[in-house]
């Protein structure tokens, strides 16, 4: 099946991948010529007529002349082309994963390292272009030049043959059994290269806090530890390449030698004369190139191979939230929202964080979710954007089960503003544009001055377009959060969800952040997590979420009369 899969990968690039092969032909069979000019020379040439001699000798070193300039183009061609081919596989490969990342669900990302992810995208597919370029056309170039070589000299000299190429089934026992032990170790280098790079993506990611704590020696302590078993990865991959390496030396100096003692043995007795040996020695230096390729072929099979089983073990893995064969597009909606019998667990071996809950939101009204923290409150409103997939029951949107409408015009339809903001690597415009990326220049001011971020942006010194840093790090926690409503405004959605979008926020920033919440929450089906109960207290409705599921329900002095969980909440943030 793999390997079905990788040979699909030259499909597109099949007229590319024949001229390539036709360049390493032409050039493996001229490499034969040469050596059987060079022993006509020595044999026949040579004994002529002084003028014939140099006229043949003109006439043959022109057509070796021509014979270059053929070699030179189709080696040319092989190591520029050939590579781009290689380049070219390696690119639809990065892009099929990548889409394949685009489909996996949130439960898939909460077991992963975005260090090993990248690994996977990156290190492991740069082998793979040299295996997709180099394997064929060094298998080729190694058959047409061993086999010829073969019956070249068995045309010369058969017992001398016969001995130098009984030697090679030994070599190629040889070469399976370190091939085998070369596989293994390439993989595990695969593997620490990706513990190395989400070693450092972690530490990266968190530098902030990494020097708030002073930490930067433990962070290097914890680094080092990993390159060092990086280090004795590579250790062992290295001795077995080695081993290998001056295994097949040794062997191609033992034929140089057999060659050297048999022939010299044979020219007494009249068997061979010198021309033949030197054409027995240069074919075995034509034979080393070809050694040297499967060398060179096992080396990069090894290290392509191990990335494209990685690679493979990644594609493989099916999206466990997918749209159904009759999914329909959720065109325009109201907004009704209704939890019916609702289970829900992230795995099997865990507890169940919802259990037959049910709820019933109108369109247009304002929710707010309290109770202490693994309720399941941002698990709740995580189910409704299908991030993760529930276990029992139903939830439905004006009627309709979420899991008969596309993710793509289900997503579109919700909008999420989180307490953690995430903003992209680049400029305020085109953060804001994220939330709809056809709107127009005046679409995303109209929608940042919604979202009371219009001003502060204008106050920046290149305003919409200030390079905000990574992740956003150039601008407050504050200013982040109304760039996020900003996007939100922009994108439109008829369902709203706020996780805790204020909690981080100082007072005067909350109450910024808040007013922008209300306005983009107007008209539309709003769930508000919230643990600051003051900003929950104008909700329509307040549901209490607890290891049972609801417990309480009803508006902020209704709670308050009960005297039960929501006071106690209550009384607890403002005794």
């Amino acid at each position: 099946m793999h390997f079905k899969k990788f040979i699909s990968f030259y499909k597109p690039y099949l007229g590319l991948l024949f001229k390539d092969l036709f360049c390493a032909m032409l050039a493996a069979f001229i490499s034969l010529i040469f050596p059987l000019i060079i022993r006509y020379i020595t044999n026949t040439v040579l004994v002529l007529d002084t003028t014939v001699e140099f006229n043949i000798i003109v006439y043959l070193g022109c057509f070796m002349i021509v014979l270059i300039i053929i070699e030179y183009f189709c080696n040319y061609y092989i190591a520029y082309k050939g590579h781009i081919m290689g380049a070219y596989i390696e690119a639809d490969m990065r892009n099929e994963l990548f889409q394949h990342y685009q489909k996996l669900s949130f439960n898939f990302y909460d077991n992963q390292k975005v260090g090993q992810l990248m690994t996977r995208l990156t290190n492991d597919l740069f082998s793979l272009t040299e295996l997709c370029h180099h394997g064929p056309e060094d298998l080729i170039i190694s058959t047409i030049k061993i086999a010829g070589a073969f019956i070249i000299l068995m045309t010369i000299n058969v017992p001398l043959t016969l001995i130098i190429f009984a030697i090679l089934p030994i070599m190629g026992i040889f070469s399976w059994y370190y091939n085998r032990q070369m596989r293994k170790a390439f993989r595990a280098n695969k593997k620490k290269i990706g513990d190395i790079n989400a070693r450092i993506e972690d530490s990266l990611s968190g530098i902030r806090v990494v020097k708030s704590f002073a930490n930067e020696n433990q962070e290097l302590h914890r680094f080092k530890k990993e390159n060092k078993l990086w280090i004795e990865t590579k250790r062992n991959s290295y001795q077995k390449m080695g081993r290998f390496h001056s295994g097949l030396s040794a062997f191609i100096s033992f034929i140089t030698v057999i060659i050297v003692v048999v022939g010299s043995l044979l020219l007494n007795d009249g068997s061979l004369n010198a021309g033949d040996i030197i054409a027995f020695l240069l074919y075995i230096g034509n034979l080393t190139e070809p050694i040297k390729k499967l060398i060179n072929f096992t080396e990069s099979f090894q290290e392509g191979i191990s990335g494209f089983e990685r690679y493979m073990e990644l594609l493989t893995i099916q999206p466990d939230i997918k749209d159904s064969k009759a999914a329909i597009n959720l065109d325009s909606i109201y907004g009704d929202v209704t939890f019916e019998n609702v289970s829900f667990r992230y795995n099997k071996n865990l507890p169940p964080v919802l259990e037959h809950l049910n709820l019933e939101v109108k369109a247009g009204e304002y929710i707010a979710l309290v109770g202490q923290s693994g309720a399941g409150k941002t698990t709740l409103c995580s189910l409704i954007p299908r991030f993760y997939e529930i276990n029992e029951g139903s939830i439905c949107i004006d009627n309709k089960n979420i899991k008969d409408i596309t993710l793509q015009s289900l997503r579109e339809n919700i909008g999420i503003v989180q307490q953690d903001v995430y903003l992209f690597a680049g400029t305020i415009l085109e953060n804001i544009a994220y939330g709809n990326l056809n709107a127009s220049e005046v679409e995303i001011i109209e929608a940042s001055k919604k979202a009371n971020a219009h001003n502060f942006i204008l106050g920046l010194e290149d305003g919409y377009l200030t390079d905000i840093g990574q992740r956003g790090v150039k601008l407050s926690g504050g200013q982040k959060q109304r760039i996020s409503i900003a996007r939100v405004f922009l994108k439109n959605p008829k369902i709203l969800i706020f996780d805790e979008a204020t909690s981080a926020l100082d007072n005067e920033s909350e109450k910024v952040v808040q007013e922008s919440l209300e306005t983009l929450a107007k008209n539309r089906t709003t769930f508000v997590i919230a643990h600051r109960l003051s900003t929950i207290k104008n909700a329509e409705r307040i549901i209490v979420l607890a290891e049972d599921g609801i417990v309480e329900s009803g508006t902020h002095e209704q709670l308050l009369d009960l005297h039960q969980q929501y006071a106690k909440l209550y009384q607890m943030q403002f005794k």
